[in-house]
Parts: C-alpha cells; sequence; structure tokens
C-alpha cells in the first residue's frame, strides 16, 4: 500500500515538474519570442546597384508589432550555401529550348558554394533529371527539350508543391526557378484565387523556399490564348512576390528574346542576399504568420516573403 502511495507521489511530483517547466519556457517564449531565420534580399531602386545594409538598418513587424532583430548575416563565405532547382514545364512550346545556352552560362557563373538541380514538370510532379550537384557539366546535360504536350504536365503549382515536399531541410539557402506559363489547367475561374496556387505558395513559405519565375509560352492553344496567359503570368507574380522571389516577362504572350538578362538579374539578387534571425511574437501553436521586413534607407529595398513559419513556443 505504502509502495502505491510512493509512486503516485513520484507521478505527480513529475507531472508538476513538467507542468512548471513547460510554463517557465512558455513564459521566457513571451518575454523574448521565438527565434525565426528568413532569407532576404536587398535591392537598389531605380536600377542602383544593391548597397550594403546593417542589422540597424533592418525593420520586421507583425501588425503594429516591432520584433527585435537577433541577427543579420550577409549570404557570403562561410554562410554563402546554396541550393537552386530549376523546375521547367514539359508542356512548353520546345522553341524554349533555344535558351538553354544562357540558362547553361548561368550555371556555369555560380560560385562553388552553389549546388543545382533540374526538374521537369510532369503530371502534377517535379520529375527531377539531375539532383542537386556541384558538378557544372551534369546540371547543363540534364536540360533537355520539353515534350511539348499540353496535357503532361497536369499543374505547374502541384509541380512545386511536390518539389518542396520532398526538399530536405537544409540551413542552405533554398531556390525554385520555374521556367512556365504558369497556366493552371485544373482552375479556369479568374475571380477567385487559385487554390493549388495558395497551397504551393504556403508549402514554400512553411519551408522558407523563394520561388522565381521566367514566364514561357505553352504548347498549342494555350501558348497564345491571351486569356489564360494573363492570368498564367498573374500567378507567376503572385507566387514570386509572395515568397520573396522575382517574376520576368510580364504583361506578354509570346516568348522572350532572351532568358539572359533575367539570369543575370536573378544571379545578382542571389548575390545580395542576407539571413535574417528576429524574434516572432509566440502562439499558442505553430503556424505562418504575416510578416514585414523593410528598411527606412533611402532608395534600397528588402525583399522577403510575406509570411513566415513560426514554430510553437
Amino acid at each position: 500500500m505504502k509502495k502505491g502511495i510512493v509512486l503516485l507521489y513520484l507521478i505527480s511530483s513529475l507531472a508538476h515538474c513538467s507542468l512548471v517547466a513547460r510554463n517557465a519556457v512558455a513564459q521566457q517564449a513571451e518575454e523574448n519570442g521565438v527565434p525565426v531565420q528568413m532569407v532576404v534580399t536587398v535591392e537598389g531602386r531605380h536600377g542602383a546597384e544593391a548597397p550594403e545594409v546593417g542589422a540597424k538598418d533592418v525593420l520586421v513587424s507583425e501588425g503594429r508589432t516591432r520584433d527585435k532583430v537577433l541577427d543579420w548575416i550577409p549570404a557570403r563565405g562561410d554562410h554563402a550555401a546554396l541550393q537552386v532547382f530549376i523546375l521547367i514545364d514539359d508542356s512548353s512550346n520546345q522553341n524554349v529550348a533555344l535558351q538553354f545556352d544562357d540558362v547553361r552560362n548561368f550555371i556555369n557563373a555560380q560560385p562553388s558554394s552553389a549546388l543545382i538541380g533540374i526538374a521537369y514538370m510532369q503530371n502534377g510532379i517535379a520529375r527531377v533529371a539531375q539532383d542537386l550537384t556541384g558538378d557544372r557539366a551534369l546540371a547543363g546535360k540534364a536540360l533537355r527539350l520539353p515534350l511539348g504536350i499540353r496535357t503532361i504536365n497536369g499543374n505547374p503549382y502541384f509541380a512545386v508543391s511536390d518539389l518542396v515536399k520532398r526538399w530536405p531541410k537544409t540551413n542552405a539557402r533554398r531556390q525554385i526557378l520555374m521556367v512556365s506559363s504558369g497556366i493552371d489547367p485544373n482552375y479556369t475561374s479568374a475571380d477567385l484565387l487559385d487554390p493549388y496556387l495558395s497551397s504551393a505558395i504556403d508549402a514554400a513559405q512553411r519551408a522558407g523556399i523563394q520561388v522565381s519565375a521566367i514566364y514561357t509560352p505553352s504548347f498549342g492553344h494555350y501558348g497564345h490564348s491571351y486569356w489564360r496567359t494573363y492570368w498564367g503570368q498573374m500567378y507567376l507574380a503572385e507566387i514570386a512576390e509572395r515568397t520573396g522571389g522575382e517574376a520576368y516577362y510580364i504583361g506578354m504572350t509570346g516568348p522572350p528574346v532572351s532568358f539572359a538578362p533575367y539570369l543575370k538579374d536573378f544571379a545578382e539578387r542571389l548575390n545580395n542576399q542576407y539571413l535574417l534571425t528576429f524574434a516572432a511574437r509566440p502562439g499558442k501553436k505553430a503556424g505562418l504568420r504575416s510578416v514585414k521586413v523593410r528598411t527606412e534607407l533611402p532608395d534600397v529595398e528588402l525583399v522577403a516573403a510575406d509570411s513566415v513559419w513560426v514554430p510553437a513556443p
């Protein structure tokens, strides 16, 4: 009988200690915030060269609440690790292959700290042709003619979500460069935000992956349907804007003359990125939180995702 009483007492004491510890952690999180990291790109306005920005110049806010900046590290040197997946729509017009020399030049110009992967959008998945590699020749060799069949790609945003889901978590910056018309054949209403696009944005934000996009026409009728190409480009702009990336070639239905200027700009963005750590307000549970990153420096913009994943305290 006494043994049973002692056992109950020990269990009760352990439970009490656990509760006290959890309350202490929660109180500390309430006071200090939850550390959250995100990638931020520094841009000079009006085409000016991106300047150096210090931690004291960075402002982070959730609504009207200012969050404390804990760290602001240039993505260079020991912090330059980078992973880029070039995700090509297999329903693209095959003329896009004329741009592949520009893509190979971009791959070859990346620093040794960068790993490059090549994948194709097929039937709603990201079919990896070359996994992330430091071998520039292997990555360039994986580029091939798209199949040019409209129905081969179920949905470009399914493919983005699939790639994000299968991408192992890492401390390196992670970037997706989509080459697509952005057209979603599964959703045709222009009145509401595409739910599949929303899911891809949420997945990328949760993983801290930035998505950029270069528009290229689809094969066949979809490639010159103004209504579809207009909304496709708007969707590409949406996913890029909300994940902290950049969308290129907005407003026309024909193919770009050259990818070179877009790839040059994309490379410059990668060279002007910082790793931001700030103290987010703790919540009762983990979830995506709207956040705004800005600076009051003149002629400078900070580009980042508009939401970030905040773990539970």
